[in-house]
């Protein structure tokens, strides 16, 4: 089954052509980080219309390199029924004039083409990320391990931070999650206390890096400066607007230089992961799950995946999946094969787009 996905929650514009849930045949993203660089974050009337510039062009490069469908330059090219099976939409979580516009584009061309049309919840597709291999990548097809159930899954994301567990594909019960800010926000906003810019997890996790090569494993030990909230919890929850407050109070009044900055990004790095895997670990050992999930933006996070694969490596029984970094961020190749694993077609008609979806909902 080739499933046409459309994503649109955000600053992303995707559509991607998946085969049975797991090969991605075409992957195309159309961001606009650049826009909301300048403005130090995303302005949602600036990213909707960016994304209703995008969708179109956006759907129709993904159906010519994973369908091989003819485009040409005639507004009549969009009525031709393409040789896919079902088409899938993000209705939510998000910003709402964005899900809009993924929403009923998917719904236009549902009607149009006669093609089923799955609702996804986008924090749920976020999970099937570790489904998916590039159908090009020998490499990754032959490494390439799909998860066991029951499968415990950390989603972290700019908005939100999620615990799940997952006995089978729609079968989800939610642990705990951040009682505020989510962990990609925390990046973002301290990153730009940093002077480091937008978007602030790749900033804050580039110049952690930096500060890190330069440095012993040992001495990584050492970095403590700010709190880890919830540690000492015996919960699945999450807080980070403590951290937040902790590094606004450490920085005021101080010069920053590239060497102190690059210290403060690995001292914030350190503290958001330390919170994130320690509870996904006592999660672990309480579950005992045959399988554990990262996914999410904050996923391509090298530091967390390099902590979590450590750790995880360490529980009899289970395996550890997170997918490449290309594929943890927003795009449309794990709406798809959500709705591939997760098959419930709903009238066009009745699809509507909700921002204030829950992992649960």
């Amino acid at each position: 089954m080739k499933i046409l996905g459309i994503e649109t929650s955000c600053d992303e514009t995707a559509a991607s052509v998946v085969l049975n849930g797991t090969k991605i045949l075409s992957n195309i993203v159309a961001s606009s980080k650049k826009i909301h660089a300048k403005t130090g974050g995303i302005i949602p009337e600036n990213a909707a219309r960016q994304q209703i510039k995008s969708i179109i062009p956006v759907i129709f490069q993904a159906l010519k390199q994973g369908v091989n469908l003819k485009l040409n330059r005639s507004p009549s090219t969009i009525y031709n029924s393409p040789t896919i099976d079902a088409i899938a939409v993000t209705i939510g979580p998000g910003l709402i004039g964005s899900l809009l516009v993924g929403v009923e584009t998917a719904k236009s061309l549902s009607y149009i083409w006669k093609k089923p049309l799955i609702p996804v919840n986008h924090l749920t597709g976020h999970i099937y990320s570790n489904w998916l291999y590039d159908l090009k990548s020998h490499k990754q097809n032959t490494l390439h391990k799909t998860p066991n159930f029951p499968s415990l899954a950390l989603v972290v994301s700019g908005g939100h931070t999620d615990l799940v567990m997952l006995k089978g594909h729609n079968k989800i019960k939610w642990l705990g999650g951040t009682l505020d800010d989510a962990a990609g926000e925390t990046f973002d906003k301290t990153a730009r206390l940093l002077g480091l810019g937008y978007p602030g997890g790749p900033a804050i996790s580039k110049s952690a890096d930096d500060y890190l090569t330069h440095h012993s494993t040992s001495f990584n030990k050492k970095l403590s400066l700010f709190p880890r909230p919830l540690l000492n919890k015996n919960n699945f929850d999450f807080s980070f607007s403590g951290l937040k407050t902790s590094v606004l109070n450490e920085l005021k009044h101080k010069k920053l230089n590239s060497k102190k900055i690059q210290m403060y990004s690995a001292e914030i790095q350190e503290a958001i992961t330390d919170c994130l895997v320690h509870k996904s670990i006592l999660a672990a050992k309480m579950y005992k799950p045959k399988s554990f999930l990262l996914a999410g933006g904050v996923a391509a996070n090298r530091r967390l995946r390099h902590k979590l694969r450590s750790a995880v490596k360490n529980m009899k029984g289970c395996t550890f999946h997170v997918a490449p970094a290309d594929l943890c961020t927003d795009n449309a190749a794990y709406i798809a094969s959500h709705a591939f694993f997760n098959y419930h077609p709903a009238p066009w008609d009745r699809i509507t787009a909700n921002p204030q979806l829950s992992i649960t909902d």
